[in-house]
């Protein structure tokens, strides 16, 4: 009963925690935000205080629930396994524990985040993980599946589904999550729960706290007969059948080996000592340890930022936007700056999925690979919209209310003479400055000593906000004639 009961709780959380990555409007988070809020590593950035205490208390007395209920990485590693046990029963033994990876690569983990190389160290973060899984893997299909349904209603005169654009946020991303996806597949398909074990760093802090939870499964050594089918069924593969050992440093409470003990030697149950053996301390970490950081800590900060360049304003005879080469990039209103958003953000883009503009993207410069960033070709950040603080739950992005967004400036306006439509078609435009929600465009002559000259917008740099909704809306192409450069640090007008 245990075990179907936690089954159930984590296909809901599984199944809700997907829809929040695939749903563009923003339905789902309505009802099912918490779920992103409550993962262990977004808490533990947002210094929600709460919700990580409660986390610990959970582990504490039931050991690692969160592992294989609440963490979506580690209940698609179960799927997997499932799938792979339905090829061959029976398949799983007892490992020994590799301390020294494990606890290497959460040192490393934290290594990274105080050396703010966040994006490597969102390469381990398990919710980010599978955020950029459903993102980049599922959310295409998703989004086809439901235009094909919206021709369908239209034939049928009907509103019931709207049509919206499937676009690959970023290709470096989507190889990521590729990547991911196949490593963390093979290993759940062969061996269970290794990722969880050896290099998640939640699973290692979350088992480190296991070792003293309250309740725990137990071996009755007076009622085993020694079939070791609890430990050929545990797919964290910390059952020892032969010395009635568990580790539960390892153990993820899945149950399985409840259900699959014949003799009802194994219960869930309060710690005892009686008739059981307590999983041993674990062992002193290798020394090689060290080098194994080192190594990885020199390929971590061995990528350089590449020396950007400004704008092309040259012309190609093409209809699509391109996106110019911002000497600082843009992240959304309440991130505060580059390096308070680098330091919180962990890559599981659930802000591109809830975007409803089309904005954040995944960034493909090596210092920020995988972290939103702003650009403006597929629409512009509207002043009324707040989705992208709504749904983070690393508190990387933070917005009080509408009047904090419109104060905000998180870049400024540049124009380029070059390419701006007046002067180069010789025809009236002034989008930019109909446009601009907040007036800091004006349109001024472009000769002055000359009534009938050309228009071109004059840019008021301290009113701007850098929404883009000049850049967006501007008809120059393939380069806007007007464009978004970022500030390293927002500052409120």
């Amino acid at each position: 009963m245990l075990r179907k009961i936690r089954i159930a709780a984590a296909l809901f959380c599984f199944v809700g925690i997907t829809l929040l990555f695939l749903d563009f409007t923003g339905t789902i988070h309505a009802w099912l935000g918490w779920l992103a809020k409550v993962q262990f590593l977004p808490a533990l950035l947002a210094v929600e205080t709460g919700i990580v205490v409660v986390l610990v208390l959970l582990t504490l007395l039931f050991g690692r629930l969160y592992c294989s209920v609440l963490c979506p990485l580690g209940v698609l590693q179960d799927i997997f396994a499932w799938c792979g046990k339905r090829q061959k029963k029976n398949r799983y033994t007892c490992s020994a524990a590799r301390s020294w990876l494990r606890y290497g690569m959460l040192a490393l983990f934290f290594v990274l985040l105080v050396a703010h190389a966040g994006t490597v160290a969102a390469l381990l973060a398990p919710y980010s993980a599978y955020g950029r899984i459903a993102q980049n893997l599922l959310a295409p299909f998703w989004g086809w599946g439901n235009n094909a349904l919206a021709y369908l209603a239209a034939r049928a005169d009907s509103y019931a589904f709207y049509s919206t654009d499937v676009w690959i946020r970023s290709w470096a991303t989507f190889s990521v999550a590729v990547v991911t996806l196949v490593l963390v597949g093979t290993l759940a398909w062969r061996n269970g729960r290794t990722w969880c074990n050896t290099v998640c760093p939640v699973g290692t802090i979350l088992g480190f706290l296991s070792r003293y939870s309250l309740f725990r499964p137990v071996i009755d050594t007076s009622r085993c007969n020694g079939c070791k089918l609890c430990a050929r069924n545990c797919k964290a593969a910390c059952i020892d059948a032969v010395n009635h050992r568990i580790d539960y440093s390892r153990c993820v409470a899945c149950m399985d080996c409840l259900d699959k003990c014949h003799q009802g030697a194994i219960t869930y149950t309060l710690r005892r000592k009686t008739g059981t053996v307590e999983s041993a301390s674990a062992p002193a970490i290798d020394p090689s340890r060290r080098r194994f950081l080192g190594v990885v800590g020199i390929m971590g900060f061995s990528a350089a930022r590449a020396q950007q360049k400004k704008v092309d304003g040259g012309l190609a005879v093409i209809e699509d936007k391109k996106i110019p080469v911002r000497a600082t990039p843009i992240v959304p209103p309440g991130a505060q700056s580059l390096r308070h958003f680098s330091i919180h953000c962990t890559a599981c883009q659930l802000c591109v999925a809830a975007c409803p503009n089309g904005v954040l993207r995944p960034s493909t410069d090596l210092s920020r690979l995988m972290q939103p960033e702003m650009s403006y070709e597929r629409g512009y950040c509207r002043p009324e919209c707040t989705r992208c603080s709504e749904v983070c739950p690393a508190g990387a992005i933070r917005l009080t209310d509408l009047a904090g967004k419109s104060s905000t400036q998180i870049g400024h306006a540049v124009w380029v003479r070059e390419n701006c439509v007046p002067l180069t078609d010789g025809v009236a435009c002034g989008n930019c400055a109909r446009h601009c929600p907040v007036g800091a465009i004006a349109l001024i002559l472009s000769d002055p000593d000359n009534p009938e000259a050309p228009k071109i917008p004059a840019v008021n740099a301290e009113r701007c906000i850098g929404c883009g909704a000049c850049e967006n809306l501007c008809p120059a192409r393939p380069f806007s004639a007007i464009y978004v450069e970022g500030h390293e640090v927002h500052r409120t007008l």
